[in-house]
């Protein structure tokens, strides 16, 4: 009898410690679950999203779907330019940054080695009335009204020729950038977050000449896939007469210092958007060639 009761007392025993086993386990699973970082908001409601890239349709950085990119995918979401991963490639292999001391000119190079003041915020900025993957009319709807007006022509050809556009991103403000850079840097580091974010103040979409564009749809926006559409060659062929320049070219990667990007466009004018074209120049190329004092540094 006595033996029976010890192979009981046994029994409940293990029984015990597999019960408390378990529910340790389960509680170190949902600690850790509780610990995942938080994702970035749908952009499709027009929320700014500039981190790595979570899927195949993206502004910057813009992401309607929540599929997976592509193997080798270089885009960064809500619009905002990859640097080129292996830094030597690329004409800003140092952090020396110096201000632009025409900010407002139409041809500012902005890029890892010329920035923006501080406290820049264009006087024209303005709605441009073109559609956009998003419904909310917030800050990255604007341009300068240049800029704006040349868009809304540009669209509309594009719409004639059977091709209609969307905008992905377009103005962020000094303030933006720091807020989303800073969260990164918070997140993976100072160096990892250079990977597919923006220095506050060297972003081009902070001089309200730039956008991300993509198809009506909204699909591949911002996203390497973007490349291959229609709308993309449209875009590279058609540009030009509105103003308008690839701001990352394809193979311009070591001038530019980023990787192709047909869905960036820069807003340069006419005449020298024309003169970019034809010459197929990054616009590095054209201020050293062209040079009008535009990019001339403060003191």
């Amino acid at each position: 009898m006595k033996k029976t009761r010890r192979k009981t007392g046994r029994r409940l025993a293990i029984l015990m410690l597999l019960v408390c086993t378990f529910i340790t386990v389960v509680t170190i699973e949902n600690i850790n679950a509780d610990k995942q970082p938080i994702q970035d908001e749908n952009p499709m409601n027009g929320s700014e999203n500039n981190g790595p890239s979570t899927g195949t349709v993206q502004p910057g950085t813009d992401k309607p779907t929540g599929q997976k990119p592509e193997t080798g995918s270089n885009q960064a979401a809500n619009g905002e330019p990859s640097p080129v991963p292996d830094e030597n490639n690329s004409p800003n292999n140092d952090d020396s940054i110096v201000v632009v001391a025409q900010p407002e000119s139409v041809t500012a190079l902005i890029n890892k080695h010329f920035a923006l003041p501080d406290d820049y915020k264009p006087s024209d900025l303005v709605y441009p009335d073109v559609p956009f993957i998003f419904a909310e009319k917030i800050e990255k709807r604007k341009m300068r009204k240049a800029a704006a007006d040349a868009l809304e022509k540009m669209f509309a050809a594009a719409r004639e020729d059977g091709l209609p556009l969307s905008g992905v991103s377009a103005y962020r403000s000094y303030s933006t950038q720091k807020t989303l850079f800073d969260r990164y840097v918070r997140q993976d580091g100072w160096d990892k977050a250079r990977t597919y974010s923006a220095v506050p103040g060297t972003s081009e979409h902070q001089t309200g000449l730039a956008i991300d564009v993509t198809a009506r749809s909204g699909k591949c926006a911002a996203s390497d896939c973007f490349g291959g559409t229609k709308e993309a060659v449209w875009i590279a062929r058609h540009a030009s007469e509105y103003g308008f320049i690839i701001r990352y070219p394809e193979g311009k990667d070591a001038l530019t210092g980023y990787k192709y990007e047909p869905w960036h466009i820069r807003y340069v004018g006419e005449e020298i958007a024309a003169i970019i074209a034809s010459g197929d120049l990054t616009l590095e190329q054209y201020a050293e060639q062209h040079g009008d004092g535009s990019i001339a540094v403060t003191d």
